[in-house]
């Protein structure tokens, strides 16, 4: 059927994740080297039993020598293992330290684009406006505080007092009466007629 959700996403395999791989197979191949040497040794030492309760001792002897040389190479190939192991450790921390200076890279790159935007001389120029803009409104502040004489704050006081107590003058209410609206009228004029109209048909 194919794909039907679009082409297969491409995995980004690096060099370092290359050697990495290798190395852990190789690593896993000596391990198993090592898993079929020992079993040869036990092999070889029960066959060092039987020669020499059949009385071949130097044959005994021989299969003896052979065997110390193998567990040498077994004790060589752990020491393959370790260096493998720690080469892997090394390129995995290497991976992990160039992903930090990656990121410190891309950090550092938006940090000097805004240092393009925001300039220390722009960042003091805006400090000097604000500082500027304060000064001048406490000066008029303190204009406005010395121009009244204490009978105009007297005044601007109770005013404040009258509007915060609602009490403030309104308009007065016209006392003539509104005009009725045309269909009270005609409720009236039917309410006059029919008593006309009863008084007509006794």
């Amino acid at each position: 059927m194919g794909n039907l959700f679009g082409r297969k996403k491409q995995t980004r395999v690096t060099e370092q994740d290359k050697a990495i791989l290798q190395l852990k197979q190789q690593r896993d191949k000596v391990r198993q080297y090592q898993k079929r040497i020992s079993l040869q040794l036990e092999k070889e030492r029960l066959l060092a039993k039987r020669l020499l309760a059949d009385g071949k001792k130097e044959k005994a002897l021989l299969l003896l020598k052979k065997k110390r040389y193998q567990e040498q190479l077994l004790d060589k190939t752990e020491n393959q293992i370790s260096n493998l192991e720690t080469m892997v450790q090394d390129l995995e921390f290497a991976q992990i330290e160039k992903k930090v200076v990656d990121g410190l890279k891309i950090g550092n790159q938006c940090l000097k684009k805004m240092h393009e935007v925001l300039s220390i001389e722009e960042v003091e120029r805006i400090m000097d406006e604000t500082q500027d803009a304060i000064e001048y409104q406490r000066q008029i502040d303190e204009m406005l505080a010395g121009s009244l004489s204490p009978e105009d704050e007297d005044a601007v006081l109770a005013e404040l007092e009258a509007i915060t107590q609602g009490d403030v003058e309104l308009p007065e209410v016209p006392s003539d009466e509104l005009p009725e609206a045309p269909e009270k009228k005609a409720e009236k004029e039917r309410s006059r007629k029919k008593p006309e109209r009863e008084l007509l048909a006794a």
